[in-house]
């Protein structure tokens, strides 16, 4: 027996387990990249995608030319980067924190209230901030009466919109992501504290020189995936928390394509403008990873 069977027969059982998951990567992941071709095509739901006529680029010429073209780009990119400037050191600085704690009760309880919100759906995080906000009851707004300041419709107001996404997704996603950075601080070697502990060494110079050099690898992975993803904004939030008033700074690619793919049935365009964005974000996530090798950091590959 060679090397390779030799090998499926000890992980027999890891085989078996991660069937399931590569089942699910092949039929939702990989099978419908046969789907983007209508991308090329004028697709037609009777003609089906084999018959549907070509018609190579027209479609991304199409959105390149269109007058939505650089509102789109520009929101999304704007929206994107703020959202990873202001969101991902959030994680890092609740780890730390957290890994300072030595009250388990109290480091138990902060956990669990900053992952709470992770286990939300997405409407019902955005219906909290919608009432959040309200003009006539929302905490908000009740908060800057007694305060005694005029109460503000925060969500018409194109200004208030990228600081209210921004905020909520650091809460939604800050206490699940930290457990990342938690699980690397953990491998890091007691010795090395101890040693940083003789040489004199308080808590906070521990941080800034064993704990943070040590968590750098896990930090410039996750910042190359956080780049890569940064484009591709979800709908639904967005959707949620919109309107008309807010359209200037709010509409992304990934709502264009929904009013476009489904709501008006133009299925070739909405993938076109699909497939653009995972473009940009598949070039983002190389650059990303290209720099950080450059600089001598980690890389995915």
């Amino acid at each position: 027996m060679n090397n390779l069977g030799r090998s499926i027969v000890r992980d027999r059982q890891l085989l078996i387990i991660f069937i399931p998951c590569l089942v699910f990567y092949l039929l939702f992941r990989y099978g419908p990249l046969y789907g983007l071709i209508i991308a090329f095509k004028d697709y037609s739901v009777f003609k089906g995608i084999i018959e549907s006529p070509w018609v190579g680029f027209d479609n991304f010429i199409k959105f390149f030319n269109a007058i939505e073209f650089w509102q789109l780009f520009r929101n999304t990119f704007l929206l994107g980067f703020l959202t990873l400037v202001f969101s991902f050191p959030v994680p890092i600085l609740l780890a730390l924190l957290l890994n300072e704690v030595r009250i388990s009760w109290f480091k138990k309880g902060v956990q669990t209230a900053s992952y709470l919100p992770t286990f939300l759906s997405v409407v019902i995080i955005s219906s909290m901030i919608i009432d959040f906000l309200s003009p006539t009851n929302g905490i908000i707004n009740r908060l800057l009466v007694m305060l005694g300041f005029e109460s503000k419709y925060f969500l018409i107001d194109p200004n208030w919109f990228r600081p209210i996404y921004i905020l909520s997704e650091i809460w939604t996603n800050a206490g699940y992501e930290s457990i990342v950075y938690l699980a690397a601080i953990a491998g890091i070697s007691p010795t090395l504290y101890e040693a940083a502990k003789v040489d004199g060494a308080s808590r906070f110079k521990m941080i800034f020189n064993v704990t943070l050099p040590s968590i750098l690898p896990t930090v410039l992975i996750m910042l190359i995936l956080k780049t890569g993803n940064m484009i591709t904004i979800g709908y639904e939030k967005v959707l949620l928390l919109y309107n008309t008033m807010t359209y200037e700074v709010a509409d992304v690619f990934s709502t264009f394509v929904y009013r476009k793919g489904l709501l008006a049935n133009d299925y070739s365009y909405g993938a076109a403008v699909g497939l653009f964005e995972a473009f940009v974000a598949m070039a983002l996530l190389l650059i990303s990873n290209y720099a950080s090798k450059r600089m001598g950091g980690s890389g995915l590959w």
